[in-house]
C-alpha cells in the first residue's frame, strides 16, 4: 500500500508539472490519496496484530507439545503399572482356590468359638438363675451372685462363714454352702476357684501371721468343706488367698471394711474345650 501511494503521488506531481490540473481533479486525487493512507494504516495495524497473535499461538503450541510429552510419559508409566498389575493378578489367581479354602476354614473355626461361647453364656445364666432361686431372702442379703465376662462370681460375707479373725467355718454357713454345692454338682464341667479376701486391718495370731495367711486359710477351709461335706470332686477345686489387696471399695469406713471381708466362689467353664479349639485353629502358611 505504501508503494502504491508513492506511485500515485509521483503521478500526481507529474501531471502537475506537465500540465494544468483542474481543482476538481486535484481534489479527487487527494481524496484517493487520503483513502490509501488510511488503508495503509489499518493494514499495518492488522499486520502488527497478526504477528502478535502468531507469537502467542507459537507459545501455546510449545506448551501443548510439552503437555503432550508429559501425557506420553504418563501413559507409558500407566501401561507399565497395568502390566505389573495384570502379572500380579495372574499370579494371585493361581492361589484363589487355596484362599477360599482358608477363608472357609477360618469361618468354621470362628463359628466353633462363637458356639462354644454361646453355650458357656447360656450355662452361666442357667447356673446363676438356679442358685439365686435356691437361696432364701435372708441368704441373698449376704450372698451376691453375678456374671462377669463369662465367669460366675458368688461373693459371701465373712460374718456368715467365719468368726472374726478365724478361718473355721461356722455351722450357720453350712446350709448356704450345701445349696451352692448342689448347683456345682449339676454343672460338673465347671471348675471352682475359692478366693479369700480381707480388709486392711492387720492381724497377728500364733497360727496366723497376717492377712495373707487369713485369706488363704479361709479359702482352704471352704474348699475342704465342699470336698468333705458335700462331695465336690477336689480336682475341680482350687484355693487362693488375696489378703487385703483385692478390695472392692475403700477401707475408710466400717461398711467398706465389711464389704472387703469376703470369700468368693468363682465358677468357670473348663478351659480344655477352648484350648482344644485353639489347637485346632486354621494354620496360615507364612510363605504363601
Amino acid at each position: 500500500m505504501k508503494f502504491q501511494s508513492l506511485v500515485f503521488l509521483a503521478a500526481l506531481l507529474g501531471l502537475m508539472s506537465t500540465s494544468c490540473v483542474s481543482n476538481k481533479k486535484y481534489a479527487e486525487l487527494m481524496g484517493k490519496y487520503d483513502d490509501l493512507q488510511t488503508q495503509y494504516g489499518t493494514t499495518r495495524e492488522e499486520l502488527i496484530n497478526c504477528n502478535a497473535e502468531g507469537r502467542n499461538l507459537q507459545s501455546q503450541l510449545q506448551v501443548a507439545n510439552e503437555s503432550n510429552a508429559e501425557l506420553k510419559k504418563g501413559m507409558q508409566q500407566l501401561k507399565y503399572t497395568l502390566d505389573k498389575s495384570m502379572e500380579a493378578n495372574n499370579q494371585g489367581s493361581v492361589n484363589i482356590a487355596k484362599l477360599v479354602d482358608e477363608i472357609n476354614a477360618s469361618n468354621k473355626y470362628i463359628k466353633q468359638l462363637v458356639d462354644a461361647k454361646s453355650k458357656s453364656d447360656s450355662l452361666n445364666i442357667a447356673l446363676t438363675n438356679k442358685l439365686t432361686r435356691s437361696l432364701s431372702n435372708d441368704e441373698l442379703k449376704e450372698v451376691d451372685v453375678k456374671v462377669l465376662k463369662g465367669v460366675v462370681y458368688i461373693s459371701l460375707a465373712d460374718n456368715m462363714l467365719f468368726k472374726s479373725g478365724s478361718y473355721e467355718v461356722n455351722s450357720r454357713a453350712m446350709e448356704t454352702l450345701s445349696k451352692i454345692a448342689k448347683i456345682l454338682k449339676d454343672y460338673k464341667d465347671f471348675d471352682v476357684l475359692v478366693e479369700g479376701n480381707t480388709d486392711n486391718v492387720p492381724i497377728s495370731k500364733t497360727n496366723i501371721r497376717n492377712n495373707w495367711d487369713l485369706s488363704a486359710l479361709r479359702a482352704s477351709s471352704i474348699v475342704q468343706v465342699l470336698q468333705t461335706k458335700f462331695g465336690i470332686n477336689p480336682q475341680r477345686l482350687s484355693a487362693a488367698g488375696r489378703g487385703e489387696f483385692n478390695p472392692i471399695t475403700d477401707n475408710d469406713s466400717e461398711l467398706g471394711k465389711q464389704r472387703n471381708r469376703r470369700t468368693e466362689i468363682i465358677i468357670t467353664p473348663k478351659l480344655d474345650d477352648f484350648m482344644d479349639l485353639i489347637d485346632k485353629a486354621p494354620e496360615s502358611d507364612q510363605d504363601d
